[in-house]
């Protein structure tokens, strides 16, 4: 039977049942996945458009306009050391820290694709540099989640010590490949090509974005309909089962499945429980970042030729030192400190913004940042050319 039907027939025997399931579901159950769509629509109004696009537009022209080669000849004795990558890089570590999945990992294939660094780097970039935006652990997970602008904190700065320590972990990736240095080359700040920079930029920031949102609305109607037939509540009692020594219980499965495909929905199902659980919990979801994240970087790679199995083992690193490390600070750190009550306050009025207020913050926060480059690139050129001074004399 194994040679009458190859293993490209079984795999499109199982497609095709999968999408006529997926048929039957959307004509037995269109309201619950039209609900599921108003909620993604809502998600990706309120969230992700004015969060993403200006960061998207941000590390486009940082890269294009070769502003990450000036920063990276200012931080190449910081990364080379570190993280076994060229200065070039910091453009994706700094961006990826600040403006939220997938901005560091959008960031680090421009680079490559760029040639601002070699394949080996940028797959170490990659495992790494994608990580959450402060706004969306503080302000969703903190405040809106936990109701603790301090556990908000705390799940940040877990997130960002685990995405450090993959980083360095991923500097024996590939062992033999030195950092590409370019400082024979010198930098090149391509100020010429600055209207083509910029409408690229702006153009290709929307199509990501929009990208991003598809996948989010598929995922948020996937869910939704295995929910409502009750798949995903068989599956949690299966892996319930399988991890019952470790104290998983069918309720916490369920969550830890919804977290594993898409974050958002994850950490928001994060309710009863005890604290230390439930924050590392969503330490691990944030750090894995989810199916529906991985998807969105997978349509940037194309044709790139990065692996992608890399990427995924520094993610499921990430989520795993994250939850450790986020355990291990909440007993350092306490949840009743009289400064954890106004920081919440501050938090959950960042998560109750509207388009337009959320949008004006990013896009000034995002600009923020394109200054502090800017700054960094006339004081590496003054730098420079007072040297070259010097050596003519």
């Amino acid at each position: 039977m194994g040679k009458i039907v190859g293993k490209a027939q079984y795999r499109d025997i199982l497609l095709g049942a999968g999408l006529l399931w997926a048929t039957l579901a959307l004509i037995l159950w269109p309201d619950q996945a039209m609900e599921a769509m108003r909620d993604g629509l809502k998600l990706c109004g309120n969230v992700i458009l004015p969060s993403l696009f200006p960061f998207f537009v941000l590390s486009s022209l940082v890269v294009e306009l070769g502003m990450s080669r000036y920063l990276g000849k200012l931080l190449e004795p910081v990364m080379a050391p570190l993280f076994r990558v060229n200065g070039n890089c910091a453009a994706a570590l700094a961006l990826g820290f600040v403006g939220g999945y997938p901005v560091g990992a959008r960031t680090a294939i421009e680079l490559y694709e760029q040639d601002q660094c070699s394949r080996t780097e940028a797959e170490r970039m990659l495992a790494f540099c994608n990580n959450s935006g402060p706004a969306f652990i503080l302000g969703v997970v903190g405040a809106g989640v936990f109701g603790s602008g301090t556990a908000g904190l705390l799940l940040y700065l877990a997130h960002l010590l685990a995405s450090l320590a993959v980083g360095l972990l991923f500097r024996f990736y590939k062992p033999g490949d030195s950092p590409r240095t370019r400082r024979s080359r010198g930098p090149q700040f391509q100020a010429a090509s600055f209207p083509k920079a910029f409408t690229h930029s702006v153009t290709g920031a929307l199509q990501s974005t929009l990208n991003i949102c598809a996948f989010i609305l598929f995922f948020t109607v996937f869910l939704r309909i295995l929910a409502h037939a009750g798949i995903l509540t068989g599956a949690a009692r299966l892996l319930s089962a399988l991890l019952a020594p470790l104290g998983l219980d069918q309720t916490w499965a369920e969550r830890l499945l919804t977290g594993l495909v898409e974050v958002s929905s994850g950490v928001s199902s994060l309710t009863g429980g005890t604290l230390s659980g439930r924050l590392s919990m969503a330490a691990f979801m944030l750090g894995w970042a989810g199916v529906s994240i991985h998807c969105q970087v997978l349509a940037f790679l194309g044709d790139s030729g990065l692996s992608m199995r890399t990427y995924l083992a520094g993610k499921l690193l990430h989520g795993g030192i994250s939850a450790a490390v986020a355990a291990a600070l909440l007993r350092l750190v306490p949840l009743s400190s009289p400064a954890s009550f106004y920081l919440a306050e501050q938090t959950e009025a960042i998560a109750q913004l509207d388009f337009q207020r959320a949008l004006t913050l990013s896009a000034a926060a995002a600009w923020g940042v394109w200054l502090a480059f800017l700054a960094l690139t006339v004081w590496v050129v003054q730098k420079n050319s007072g040297k070259g001074r010097r050596s003519v004399v």
